[in-house]
C-alpha cells in the first residue's frame, strides 16, 4: 500500500466545520491526491468510481441535490459514505443535505462545511496532498539555488561538496540541503529539501558542523525548490574526454523519479575556483533558456570564418 495522510492532518478545523463524524474519524486515510466532484455518481453512474478520493460538492453539485427525489439521495450518498471515501466537503457556504447528514452521523462518517469557493478548496487541498503523498527518494548531495536555479551538487565522499557550498554561500547563494536530499515528484517536476534532522546544518571536515541559518542570518537558508540541475563532481583523469566547446553536454540528463534532469560533469583539480565555475555553469543555463547558446554562437562563428575565405 502506498503513502498516506490522516485527515486531521490536512483540514485544519479553523477553515472547515465539522458536522458529522467524532476524533475517531478524522483519523480516515487519504491515499490519492485528487478532489472528486461527484458529478456522474449524483446521477447514479458509479461504474468508474475511485471511492478513495476526497468528495467536494459546489454550488452545481448541491444545485442537483435538491431537485434530487429523497429516493435518488438515500441510493447515492448510501454508496458515497463508505469506508473508503475519507471525508466529503461541502462548499461556498451550503448546509449539509439532511439525507447526507443521517447516513453520515449513522455510520460515523466525516461531512465537513465551509464557506470557501469550491475552486479554492480543490487546489488548495490538491497542492497540499500532492505534497504528502509524493512519490519520494533520497540523494547523496548539497542542493543549493544558485541565481534563482536549484542545483543539487553529487560527488565521491571527500571530493568537497560541502566547502564548495560554503563558499557560495558567502557568495550570496542559498543552501537548501547537505549530506542527503529529499527529492519528491510534485507535477511535473522534482521538489527537493533537507530532512528536518539536518535542515540548516553543513558539515566541514576539520571544523564540524555549522548552522548556516545562525552563522550567515535566515537569509542564506531556503526550506525547499525545485530541482533543475545535477552537476556531478569528478577527479580530473588525464585519461578521459571532457566537454570544452559545450555541445558535447546538450542532451546529457540523469532521470529521477521518471522525469529528466539536465546534468553537467565537473573534473575537479587543484588550481581551478569550483564555486565559480558552478556559478558560470548556471549562468550557461540560464542564457540557454533565453535562446542563447555560447557553444553553437562559437561554432556558427568559425563556420562564417571559414565561409569568408574560401569567398576571398
Amino acid at each position: 500500500m502506498g503513502k498516506s495522510i490522516q485527515l486531521k492532518k490536512i483540514l485544519s478545523e479553523s477553515n472547515y466545520t465539522r458536522i458529522t463524524g467524532d476524533e475517531e474519524s478524522m483519523e480516515r486515510e487519504v491515499f490519492v491526491a485528487e478532489i472528486n466532484r461527484p458529478g456522474f455518481e449524483l446521477a447514479g453512474f458509479f461504474k468508474h468510481s475511485d471511492f478513495r478520493r476526497i468528495i467536494l460538492l459546489g454550488e452545481k453539485e448541491n444545485a442537483f441535490i435538491q431537485e434530487m427525489s429523497v429516493e435518488a439521495q438515500l441510493a447515492c450518498f448510501s454508496k458515497l459514505v463508505n469506508d473508503e471515501t475519507p471525508c466529503i466537503i461541502i462548499a461556498k457556504g451550503y448546509k449539509t443535505p439532511d439525507i447526507l447528514k443521517n447516513i453520515a452521523i449513522k455510520r460515523n462518517f466525516p461531512v465537513f462545511e465551509t464557506d470557501q469557493p469550491t475552486g479554492r478548496i480543490s487546489i488548495g487541498l490538491t497542492g497540499k496532498l500532492d505534497e504528502y503523498l509524493a512519490e519520494d527518494t533520497l540523494m547523496h548531495g548539497v542542493f543549493l539555488n544558485i541565481y534563482g536555479k536549484g542545483v543539487i551538487i553529487r560527488g565521491d565522499s571527500g571530493i568537497g561538496k560541502s566547502e564548495i557550498a560554503l563558499e557560495l554561500i558567502k557568495k550570496g547563494h542559498l543552501l537548501i540541503a547537505d549530506d542527503a536530499v529529499e527529492i519528491y515528484h510534485i507535477g511535473t517536476g522534482l521538489q527537493g529539501r533537507a530532512p528536518t534532522v539536518l535542515r540548516n546544518l553543513l558539515e566541514i571536515r576539520g571544523i564540524g558542523i555549522i548552522d548556516v541559518g545562525k552563522m550567515f542570518g535566515a537569509g542564506c537558508v531556503l526550506d525547499k525548490d525545485q530541482v533543475e540541475l545535477i552537476i556531478q563532481l569528478e577527479r580530473w583523469l588525464p585519461s578521459r574526454e571532457y566537454a570544452r566547446i559545450g555541445l558535447e553536454a546538450d542532451d546529457n540528463t540523469e532521470e529521477i523519479l521518471g522525469v529528466p534532469i539536465p546534468k553537467m560533469v565537473v573534473p575537479v583539480t587543484g588550481g581551478r575556483s569550483m564555486a565559480a565555475i558552478i556559478e558560470a555553469a548556471v549562468m550557461n543555463m540560464q542564457l540557454k533558456s533565453t535562446g542563447f547558446d555560447s557553444s553553437k554562437e562559437f561554432v556558427n562563428r568559425v563556420l562564417e570564418n571559414i565561409q569568408s575565405k574560401k569567398e576571398n
